[in-house]
């Protein structure tokens, strides 16, 4: 494997950022693992940190690259700060650099990656699980599957419920106030309904939360709202709370769900 850190300047941020890349490399003589190609332009993961993390938190906190060694797929990991992954109230447009920013300067930097969209799939914890579905949900012209582990998929239930002054803040800056974000394309609900009421191919999503998570009742009702929607849900839950030792864990279930061809040498 190749494993790179690349800053570089966001014209839309305005501002110098950060992300790690895995990169598939054919090897055999690594101790402990071996490394696996693949045929013609790479598949890629755009794998999301959640509020208190950054674009390193999966390699500190997981062996995602090991468990990557053999697939012959590219792992995008960006710094996307406190953001929600969303065009901010009160802030900068972190929703237009990660949707399209992002993946046309990573498709620039490393020409073998895909543009398709049935290869590039995004995937998150907590608030990237948010950020994955958002991508599948918001721009099914990049992104072809979203994957959530522990997401914070009922932002609208959320803050609707959030009693704390300094959380409320926070989402008014990020998404201004309730009735704003619920709706709107924020509201990853309401764009599901939106995206099933345009017509099209409807992208196969993934989730799973621990049954003692504080998110779990939203990740119910999502599974329910997707559900009744007619989404290709893969739903997974199991006893865990919102850890490190569950995401190590589920990251690997949620790499076999990945829906990759079989272009692999």
């Amino acid at each position: 494997m190749a494993l790179l850190h690349v800053n570089f300047f966001s014209d839309v941020l305005g501002m110098s950022m950060n992300m790690d890349v895995i990169l598939p490399q054919e090897t055999k003589g690594q101790i402990g693992m071996k490394g696996r190609g693949r045929e013609g332009k790479l598949p890629s993961l755009y794998l999301l940190h959640g509020m208190s993390d950054d674009h390193t938190i999966w390699q500190r906190r997981t062996s995602v690259e090991r468990y990557v060694s053999q697939m012959g797929i590219a792992v995008i990991m960006p710094a996307v700060h406190l953001s929600f992954y969303t065009n901010m109230a009160h802030g900068l447009r972190y929703w237009d650099y990660i949707s399209e920013e992002l993946p046309a300067l990573c498709q620039s930097f490393f020409p073998q990656l895909s543009a398709r969209p049935e290869d590039n799939f995004a995937a998150g914890l907590s608030m990237g699980g948010y950020g994955a579905w958002k991508l599948a949900l918001g721009k099914p012209e990049r992104f072809g599957a979203g994957a959530s582990l522990s997401g914070a998929l009922d932002m609208a239930a959320e803050y609707r419920a959030e009693k704390n002054p300094a959380k409320r803040r926070l989402w008014a800056d990020i998404f201004g106030s309730p009735e704003e974000l619920q709706g709107s394309d924020n509201d990853l609900l309401a764009l599901a309904a939106r995206r099933k009421k345009e017509g099209g191919k409807l992208p196969p999503l993934y989730a799973w939360c621990g049954q003692e998570d504080f998110l779990y009742v939203h990740n119910c009702t999502a599974r329910d709202v997707v559900r009744e929607l007619g989404y290709d849900l893969t739903w997974e839950e199991s006893h865990g709370d919102h850890l490190w030792e569950c995401w190590d864990e589920k990251i690997k279930r949620v790499l076999q769900w990945l829906p990759l061809d079989a272009g692999q040498k």
